[in-house]
């Protein structure tokens, strides 16, 4: 069933902001996002650069906050895109660094985010890159960061752990400290290459260090529908993951790779691009895979709107 135009927006006033202008004002989404039973702590993890993980951290971010929700992203790549993306400072000031370092509390590095309701960050900054080797002398050095984040977890609905491009102490530090990993795969053979050692990884990490985590999500990131490699990969992940894989793909979009250039997610840069829908609907689907049994919050009516959405091809929503 196809929508106009207006009825098929998500956002009530990002829709209208042309791509390149500053973020003014707060974006809130037209529909509530359901909230979860208890704080969902993801870590965002893939060692292989570039498949999308800071991308899909900080735009899951923003459109569940976008929906009412309370989010925190913690940004614990030293290259510090995702704190870039955010738009919050990062060169100099404390971040997660002096966190795990024991020499600031976690309260005291929480940064608001501008433009988006209840959206924080804690930011990487150039001494994150030394964290591998200083953790290394450090008692207990694997549970630096779950012990910090059990004194402010219950401010939130929803905490995002973004991870570098490896599986060092920062890594395992993440997957000690959440209770959901979320695995960015982009839709090409070495992503399902390597995606064998992350999970050796996490086996590993649930067994000695945290057994309370769990793979609960994968998403197909870069996906290019034309391609018979992008189908075969997404086929294959859809057999070996049914109950993980939101099978929502996540398109190769010029938009979603410029935003970050203008310190903006997708959800504030252009809000109507498919890039941002697709991230939307995904946001949405985690929110409602978590949700409080007695959750009612979301409209049925809404929600199967959302999955209908098509895209023309001058890139207007049908």
């Amino acid at each position: 069933m196809s929508q106009s135009g207006d009825d098929s927006r998500e956002t009530t006033s990002a829709a209208s902001t042309p791509p390149t202008s500053k973020v003014v004002g707060v974006r809130r989404l037209k529909e509530a996002m359901a909230k979860p039973a208890s704080t969902r702590i993801f870590t965002v993890a893939n060692q292989k650069g570039g498949v999308g993980k800071t991308t899909t951290t900080v735009n899951i971010a923003a459109a569940l906050s976008m929906g009412g929700l309370r989010v925190l992203v913690i940004d614990l790549d030293p290259q510090g895109n995702a704190s870039t993306a955010l738009g919050v400072p990062h060169r100099d000031n404390a971040g997660i660094y002096e966190v795990l370092m024991g020499s600031h509390e976690i309260s005291t590095v929480v940064q608001k985010v501008a433009g988006f309701p209840a959206l924080d960050c804690i930011s990487s900054n150039t001494s994150l890159a030394n964290a591998e080797i200083n953790l290394v002398s450090m008692v207990a050095r694997e549970l630096q960061l779950k012990e910090a984040l059990e004194t402010i977890s219950v401010n939130y609905d929803y905490i995002f752990i973004d991870c570098p491009p490896s599986l060092g102490l920062l890594t395992v530090n993440a997957f000690a400290a959440a209770k959901e990993l979320l695995i960015p795969i982009q839709a090409e053979y070495y992503a399902l290459e390597g995606l064998s050692q992350l999970l050796e990884t996490y086996a590993v990490v649930k067994k000695r260090l945290n057994p309370s985590i769990n793979l609960s999500t994968i998403l197909l990131t870069m996906f290019d529908g034309r391609t018979r490699l992008a189908n075969d990969v997404a086929a294959n992940v859809r057999t070996h993951f049914p109950n993980e894989l939101i099978d929502i793909p996540i398109p190769r979009a010029v938009r979603v790779s410029e935003a970050p250039s203008y310190n903006q997610t997708v959800m504030t840069y252009d809000p109507l691009s498919p890039g941002a829908i697709a991230y939307m609907q995904v946001a949405r689907e985690i929110a409602e895979r978590g949700k409080a049994k007695d959750e009612s919050t979301i409209d049925s009516t809404f929600n199967s709107n959302v999955v209908s959405i098509h895209y023309k091809k001058d890139g207007e929503i049908a």
